[in-house]
C-alpha cells in the first residue's frame, strides 16, 4: 500500500470517527497465564463434575440452528422464582450488566443529559457514558470510609440534574455498602432514574428490591457473574413496567444466546450448589481480612463482596503490585484510578490454597 493511500485512509478515519473515540484508550485486560488470577471478582470454583456431566448431556438438546427465544421467557420465569422478584415488576435481560448500562444510557440520551455516580465505583458507569456521548459527573466518596458524601451528592444532583444516577450496592472497588436511606434520599430528590447495581447480592445478602414498590424511579440491576457464571455474561434489570417497556425498545433482538439461556436456567435448578460456594468464599474473606490486618504497614477495608481492598505503605503500591506478580499473584492495582485509592490493591477471594499463596506473597513483600 502506498503512502498516499495510507494518508487517504487515515484522513477518512480522522474525519469520520468521533474525536472522543479517537482519543480513548482500549480497555485492556492483563494476561493471566502462569499467574494465580485474583484480579477480576470471579468465583474461583468450577462446576462440580456431576453437574458438568448432566449439563453437557442436556446441552445436546439445544437447537443451535435456530435463533434463541427473543424474550428469554423460561429464563425470566426461573429468575423470578429463584430471586423472588415481586409480581408487578418487570425484567429485562442483558449481555452482562455492561449491556444494560449501555441500553439505559442510550434510552436517556439527549442534549445536555448527564450521567452521575459516586467515585470510585464501577468504571463502566463512566466509560459507557462516554461511549454513548453523555457527560459524566463524578462525586467523590468520603475519604475516611468510602461512604456517600450526601451534601456533595445532593448539591451535584441539584446543579446537574442527571438523567440517571448509578450506585453500586455494595460498591466496587471499595467493598462497602452505602446507607440505604441515603440512596432513598437521592431517589426522592432526583427527577431522573436511580439505578442500584446489586451485582454482589450473593455476598452481601442485602437488597433494595422492596423499595421498588415505593419509588418508581428506582431500578435494580444484577449480574450472575460473581457467583460462578461469569463466562455466560448474563445481567438483569428489575423495575416498574413503565420504565422497562421503554428501555426494552433499545435491546437488540436475540441478545441472550441460546446457550446462555439454557445454561443459566439449568444452573438455577442447582442454585444451592452455587450458594455453598458463595458461603465458602464469605468465610475465606473473613480469614483473609484477619490475616492482612496483622501485617504492619497495611490497611485493609471492610468488605461485603467477594474481594478485599487494602492499602500498602505510601508510594509502594506500584512496587507491591510488581512484586506480587513476580511471585505469581495477579491482583488489581487501583493506585491510578482515583486519588482516594492511592497505593490500594484489590484481591479477589480465591480457593483456600490460592488465598494462602497470596498472603504468603504479601507477607514476604511488605
Amino acid at each position: 500500500m502506498t503512502s498516499v493511500t495510507v494518508e487517504k485512509k487515515d484522513g477518512k478515519i480522522i474525519h469520520l470517527i468521533r474525536p472522543d473515540v479517537q482519543s480513548a484508550q482500549i480497555n485492556h485486560v492483563p494476561p493471566s497465564r502462569g499467574l494465580i488470577k485474583m484480579d477480576a471478582m470471579e468465583s474461583p470454583y468450577p462446576w462440580p463434575a456431576y453437574l458438568r456431566g448432566e449439563w453437557l448431556e442436556e446441552l445436546q438438546g439445544v437447537a443451535l440452528n435456530r435463533y434463541p427465544d427473543p424474550e428469554s421467557t423460561d429464563l425470566k420465569a426461573s429468575l423470578r422464582q429463584v430471586f423472588d422478584i415481586p409480581p408487578g415488576l418487570e425484567l429485562m435481560l442483558g449481555n452482562g450488566s455492561d449491556e444494560l448500562i449501555q441500553i439505559i444510557n442510550l434510552a436517556l440520551k439527549g442534549p445536555g443529559r448527564k450521567v452521575m455516580a459516586a467515585l470510585p465505583s464501577c468504571p463502566m458507569f463512566q466509560m459507557i457514558a462516554a461511549y454513548v456521548g453523555m457527560e459524566f459527573v463524578g462525586v467523590p466518596l468520603r475519604a475516611e470510609d468510602f461512604s456517600l458524601d450526601m451534601p456533595a451528592m445532593l448539591a451535584a444532583l441539584e446543579k446537574h440534574q442527571p438523567a440517571v444516577i448509578y450506585l453500586a450496592y455494595p460498591n466496587n472497588p471499595t467493598g462497602n455498602l452505602h446507607a440505604e436511606e441515603a440512596i432513598v434520599q437521592l431517589a426522592e430528590a432526583s427527577h431522573g432514574l436511580v439505578v442500584v447495581d446489586e451485582s454482589y447480592l450473593a455476598y452481601s445478602g442485602v437488597t433494595m428490591m422492596e423499595r421498588l414498590q415505593r419509588h418508581d424511579n428506582l431500578l435494580i440491576m444484577r449480574s450472575l457473574s460473581k457467583m460462578g457464571l461469569a463466562g455466560l455474561r448474563l445481567g438483569y434489570l428489575v423495575g416498574h413496567g413503565k420504565w422497562i417497556s421503554q428501555i426494552e425498545k433499545l435491546r437488540l433482538p436475540f441478545n441472550i444466546n441460546a446457550l446462555t439461556q439454557f445454561t443459566v436456567e439449568f444452573a438455577l435448578n442447582y442454585y444451592d450448589v452455587f450458594l455453598e460456594q458463595v458461603e465458602q468464599i464469605r468465610r475465606d474473606r473473613i480469614w483473609v481480612v484477619e490475616n492482612i490486618r496483622r501485617l504492619e504497614g497495611v490497611e485493609v477495608f471492610p468488605s461485603e463482596t467477594n474481594f478485599v481492598l487494602f492499602r500498602v505503605a505510601k508510594g509502594r503500591g506500584e512496587a507491591m503490585d510488581a512484586k506480587l506478580r513476580q511471585k505469581g499473584i495477579l491482583l488489581k492495582n487501583l493506585g491510578d484510578s482515583s486519588p482516594l485509592l492511592r497505593d490500594c490493591l484489590r484481591v479477589t477471594i480465591g480457593k483456600p490454597s490460592e488465598n494462602v499463596a497470596f498472603l504468603s506473597a504479601l507477607t514476604s513483600s511488605v
